[in-house]
């Protein structure tokens, strides 16, 4: 049995959530509040298209593998698929899928239009009203499973940054409740969906972006999976962590007694039974992160490759003393609209120190001349404030910075995991 969920701003108020979801949009330096979407109903006759420069992937054993191994869906469950008009053909076989194990699937599409229109023409007044039909939803939901395939940059250009702080915590309380109920969740994207913008950044074409993004997404993760419990393991045995960049990244925190979490790209028994931020995975898959002890980060963390909506920031520089950030400076077309965003976000939690991710892929690599960082890539370093709920800890707060550091080393106790980006950790 196949529905169609004929609701506007449903999915993307769950899955746009920091408390679900980290950010993984395009600029690595955007807060999450300037991170809006909607959703469109889905149409009778939606325009089938083949994903975005995938000419060769096999759709069906994709959604088949998404289905049951990544978001273990089973009988009886309601499912939400989410994405865009150009993968309308993997929306419909992530359906087929669902229904052949007994589960009832729903689709929403979204639309660049729709997105700036549900933003820009209608009245503020609702800007900081809850959004109830998707409060209710979680209630229903047991899985949701995004395509995270936007293409636009610049789609927000010219927003009103508080109109979108408010927007933002509003629905705080969503990401809450999704982590109450157990909703699991599956993104397809993971900062790496096959863009023009992208491409260039990863130093790459967008064939080669987009042949291994496919590929990445359409691997068995079974075992990577191995490989991340290796990695989980070490970093949870481990105490002091120091990283640093030849940009001016110098930052030590402590992460004794944190748990840490993995992206295998399998929803696992004993990730149902953990719960919470153990029931989200991002594909393609393959990084490990955890969260700092509150008040023990010091340093300095600079962020030189980053963007906020299609303008380019040099450098953004932040000073974390006691686990927060003291102080912020930046440079380049980007960083006055990118502080005027994090300024308008009244909500201290976003200076939070709040995680550390470690890219354990070996099949994700950028591009030689790639002026950006990814999550997934072996040796990669993610370091971010703010949200951290999607990491395992306790910060809701719909705002921080995501900064991805290539190229970094990073000791643990003192003995080097990663040295010039190159994984030592196996």
């Amino acid at each position: 049995m196949k529905h169609v969920l004929l609701a506007a701003s449903v999915a993307v108020a769950i899955c746009a959530l920091p408390a679900c979801k980290r950010n993984a949009d395009d600029t690595a330096a955007t807060p999450a509040a300037a991170q809006p979407e909607a959703i469109a109903a889905t149409p009778a006759a939606a325009p089938a298209a083949a994903p975005a420069a995938a000419p060769a992937v096999d759709l069906e054993a994709l959604a088949r593998r998404v289905v049951t191994q990544s978001a273990g869906v089973t009988d009886g469950e309601a499912v939400l698929i989410t994405g865009r008009p150009q993968d309308a053909e993997l929306m419909e076989d992530l359906a087929v899928e669902v229904a052949r194990v007994g589960g009832y699937p729903m689709i929403e599409y979204s639309s660049d239009r729709l997105s700036r229109r549900l933003f820009f023409d209608v009245p503020d007044k609702y800007d900081a009203r809850e959004d109830a039909l998707v409060g209710k939803l979680t209630e229903i939901f047991d899985v949701v499973i995004s395509l995270g395939n936007g293409t636009s940059e610049t789609l927000f250009e010219g927003a009103d940054p508080k109109r979108m702080a408010a927007r933002s915590k509003a629905n705080e309380g969503i990401g809450q409740a999704m982590f109450k109920n157990g909703v699991r969740m599956v993104e397809l994207g993971n900062n790496f969906y096959p863009t023009a913008a992208r491409a260039e950044r990863f130093g790459m074409s967008e064939e080669a972006l987009a042949k291994m993004f496919w590929d990445g997404v359409s691997m068995d993760y079974t075992e990577l999976q191995a490989k991340g419990e290796k990695i989980r393991a070490a970093l949870a045995s481990g105490s002091e962590v120091h990283v640093t960049n030849p940009n001016g990244t110098d930052l030590t925190f402590r992460i004794q007694g944190r748990k840490v979490g993995v992206s295998d790209g399998i929803i696992s028994e004993e990730d149902r039974k953990q719960g919470g931020s153990a029931l989200s995975v991002y594909l393609p898959a393959g990084d490990v992160f955890t969260t700092p002890v509150p008040g023990s980060a010091q340093g300095t963390l600079v962020d030189s490759g980053s963007s906020f909506r299609g303008k380019k920031i040099d450098r953004l520089s932040l000073a974390i003393a006691d686990g927060k950030v003291t102080a912020m400076e930046g440079s380049g077309p980007g960083y006055a609209d990118l502080k005027a965003a994090y300024d308008a976000m009244d909500d201290a939690r976003k200076n939070e120190l709040s995680f550390f991710n470690l890219g354990i892929n070996p099949n994700i690599k950028l591009g030689a001349g790639s002026t950006a960082g990814s999550w997934m890539p072996a040796g990669a370093v993610t370091v971010g404030t703010g949200s951290n709920a999607w990491a395992g800890g306790d910060n809701y707060s719909n705002a921080g910075q995501t900064v991805f550091l290539p190229g970094s080393t990073v000791t643990l106790d003192g003995k080097p995991i990663v040295e010039n980006g190159e994984l030592k950790l196996q």
